[in-house]
């Protein structure tokens, strides 16, 4: 009895110790995991203040490198359209087939820090900028088609956890990483691809690149369609070993780069072909998955691949801090016939990503000439530092009666969003998490060699990890994914069912 007791009072002291998560001025938190939405898979509302301030807060974290994506390079170069989807979207860059529009594209590693090794292990970039007619579009995506979190709100903590410890401020710490992955299930299918062979490109000539989110395509008649966005390289795709890796980093630290650059200067221009996918929301109930959820890829079989254009990189860069480490990309940046979806990683990267580029370079990033659209800008946003744009003239606003012929276009207002009767504002997990399928069917897709390889660099992550506790939840949720692959990287870290078993009841 005493024993009950003694339990007890430990269990009531550990609550009354707990700390109290709160925001910038002291006010609790009372939800760090979920969003506020309009119904669980509606948009998220910018009347969310937690969220805006730890994402605002989050982008202010480095001056002036990038918080994710410092590692980069970049070239110039030209996308040609393959076919008319004017009846899917009004983007004009896809209007007809043969259409040219320039285009800038940034490969980075996504977690390291400037001067890093191009060999880690590490999501690798892929963010291309289209100057097209009706201003700029960019396409911000990674080489892996899924990513680790479904919500923005968790972004900031999932990268400080692969950031050095704040303490040692040494290397991406292992325990770190995964203590945290072992509170977030859904991140096994991206762990999956990570930690295989697909975790390490060879370079970026010869690695896919994927828009990642879903996105909508709106037409003239207001008619919205799903899409998701993949580049395949037309010279083929090659990843390195861990091996293979490492032999390359004890001579090279920038290999990536370097590749990228001779090819181009030996005219050995690298191209892409882009391919989308497509759904329409009345497909969405049919899948036992979200279509907007990031941490899912569509399968061809309810998604066939249409190839949308080539993309060719001819142009190195003459100067890389002008027109390659000033060059501002945000999947905000969007035309008129491409609109973000619901996803809600997605919605909070709207705001991010234009906020950190605004702290990063200024307020005015868009009027730097690599940023800078191609055709004409008209608009009363004014002064700040460093304003470049001619503005003249007593009316610096709208409408007015002495401009009239200043006015908006109603072709281009944003598509109509019809939610069901009584839906709700709330701050909960989406509908079909679905967090194991797709990561079992990715593993049992690889090859033997393949499904080696990444037994040997997860378990070999895992092994360096003190928590055996956190070991053991990973372990668990792997297995879900596929009990083969389960077992196998409980055989390999040496952990049997018992020690299992008494790792995930124990409190």
């Amino acid at each position: 009895m005493k024993k009950h007791y003694l339990i007890l009072g430990l269990c009531i002291a550990s609550i009354l110790n707990a700390q109290q998560l709160t925001t910038n001025t002291g006010t609790p938190v009372g939800d760090n995991q979920n969003s506020k939405t309009i119904g669980n898979n509606g948009p998220v509302l910018l009347e969310d203040i937690h969220l805006i301030e730890k994402l605002a807060a989050f982008d202010r974290e480095r001056i002036p490198e990038r918080v994710v994506h410092a590692r980069g390079a970049g070239a110039m170069g030209e996308f040609v359209a393959n076919m008319d989807f004017s009846d899917l979207t009004m983007a004009d860059f896809l209007s007809k087939a043969g259409k040219k529009t320039p285009v800038l594209v940034r490969f980075s590693t996504v977690v390291h820090q400037q001067g890093s090794p191009e060999t880690y292990r590490d999501p690798r970039g892929f963010a291309v900028k289209f100057y097209t007619d009706q201003g700029n579009y960019d396409l911000v995506g990674n080489n892996l088609p899924v990513f680790f979190i479904r919500d923005a709100i968790k972004f900031p903590d999932m990268v400080h956890a692969f950031k050095p410890s704040p303490v040692t401020n040494g290397v991406s710490d292992a325990n770190r990483v995964f203590d945290f992955f072992s509170n977030i299930p859904e991140a096994t299918h991206m762990l999956t691809w990570l930690f295989s062979d697909y975790g390490i490109p060879a370079n970026y000539r010869e690695m896919q690149g994927n828009g990642v989110h879903a996105f909508k395509w709106v037409n003239d008649k207001g008619e919205v369609t799903y899409v998701k966005y993949k580049w395949i390289p037309k010279q083929g795709e090659r990843n390195l070993t861990q091996e293979e890796a490492d032999k390359i980093q004890s001579t090279h630290i920038e290999h990536a780069t370097l590749d990228l650059y001779n090819a181009i200067q030996n005219n050995n221009f690298p191209q892409w072909d882009l391919y989308v996918q497509m759904l329409k929301k009345e497909d969405f109930e049919k899948l036992d998955f979200n279509p907007v959820d990031v941490t899912k890829i569509w399968p061809e079989s309810i998604a066939k691949s249409i190839k949308a254009g080539t993309m060719t990189l001819n142009q190195n860069p003459v100067n890389y801090f002008q027109q390659v480490e000033q060059a501002a990309f945000s999947p905000g940046t969007l035309i008129p016939g491409i609109e973000p979806s619901e996803d809600k990683l997605l919605q909070g990267r709207l705001f991010s990503y234009a906020d950190t580029q605004r702290h990063r370079i200024g307020g005015n990033f868009q009027q730097l000439p690599v940023n800078a659209s191609k055709n004409n800008v008209l608009t009363y946003n004014q002064n700040g530092y460093m304003s470049m744009r001619t503005q003249t003239g007593d009316i610096n606003y709208q409408p007015s009666s002495s401009k009239p012929e200043v006015t908006d276009n109603k072709k281009f207002k944003y598509s109509q969003t019809i939610f069901p009767t009584g839906t709700t504002i709330t701050q909960a997990k989406i509908d079909k998490e679905n967090n194991f399928k797709q990561a079992g069917e990715l593993y049992r897709s690889f090859s033997k060699k393949d499904q080696n390889n990444l037994i040997k660099n997860l378990g070999d992550a895992l092994n360096s990890v003190k928590d055996k506790k956190t070991v053991a939840k990973m372990i668990s949720y792997f297995y879900q994914a596929d009990v083969e692959y389960g077992k196998r990287l409980a055989s390999y870290i040496k952990m049997d069912r018992n020690q299992l078993e008494s790792l995930l009841s124990s409190k």
